[in-house]
């Protein structure tokens, strides 16, 4: 099993940044809370999502994949 963090901003309905993977599942969960606790601001949900697959996790978890990711800031 991979894990997969994601970050979703609930105001735009879409992924802030790109899905990151982990092979271990505490490093997963540790980088999830730092990145909570360092998140600039914002309506967003951090997760870990566990699968075989970034493809499983789109068909699992459909809402944080359905509008793609937020541009990146320029």
């Amino acid at each position: 099993m991979r894990y997969f963090l994601l970050v979703y901003d609930r105001r735009a309905a879409r992924l802030a940044s790109a899905p990151q993977v982990f092979d271990d599942q505490k490093e997963a969960l540790r980088s999830r809370f730092d990145l909570e606790r360092s998140w600039p601001g914002g309506d967003v949900e951090v997760v870990v999502l566990g699968g075989e697959s970034l493809e499983s996790l789109k068909t699992t978890h459909a809402r944080y994949f359905a509008n793609g990711f937020l541009p990146a800031a320029s």
